[in-house]
């Protein structure tokens, strides 16, 4: 079984919303997939042991683990072209107000959006409906920030913070 970018999607939106309170169809209109893709990702990340088998909620210390030492291996990022999108990693909260973020910065991370207000380096978000599912949850932002981090989208310093935050949020759950 793979992991695929849509199941952390998935799965940090559950954690956002504390489980699986909704139906398929309502969970993928959130996240702008289908329902039967939001099904499938619900499925893979359960059967990977990010959420629980019985309660369907993500399971916070094996999410940190993914998030802190996983998703730099499994989905690494790669610096695409210049272009128009939504910013990310550093350029984006939580980790923003760490960072004196310039409008015109060329290394700005984002994720492609012709609706984005900012250029920058594209970063392939986890799923293409990413931008508009942030702009509709600004608490899964803020997750998908510190996941593009800790993948990779920035410097050791952004690495360092983000993981710090996850530690922070998820309380004891976090690996150390």
């Amino acid at each position: 079984m793979n992991l695929k970018r849509q199941d952390i999607l998935v799965t940090l939106k559950l954690l956002v919303r504390g489980g699986l309170d909704c139906t398929f169809a309502q969970l993928g209109r959130e996240l702008g997939i289908s329902a039967s893709e939001a099904n499938q990702a619900f499925h893979r990340a359960r059967q990977a042991g990010l959420i629980h088998p019985l309660e369907d909620v993500a399971i916070e210390s094996s999410v940190a683990e993914l998030l802190i030492h996983g998703l730099k291996y499994v989905f690494p990022v790669q610096p695409g072209r210049r272009t128009r999108g939504m910013p990310t990693g550093f350029a984006a909260p939580p980790l923003k107000q760490f960072f004196k973020v310039v409008r015109d910065d060329p290394n700005l991370p984002v994720w492609p959006d012709p609706e984005g207000e900012y250029a920058g380096v594209e970063i392939k978000p986890m799923s293409r409906s990413v931008p508009d599912a942030a702009r509709r949850d600004p608490k899964l932002y803020e997750w998908l920030v510190l996941a593009d981090a800790l993948r990779g989208a920035g410097r050791a310093r952004e690495r360092e913070l983000a993981e710090k935050i996850v530690h922070e949020k998820l309380g004891g759950h976090a690996p150390h």
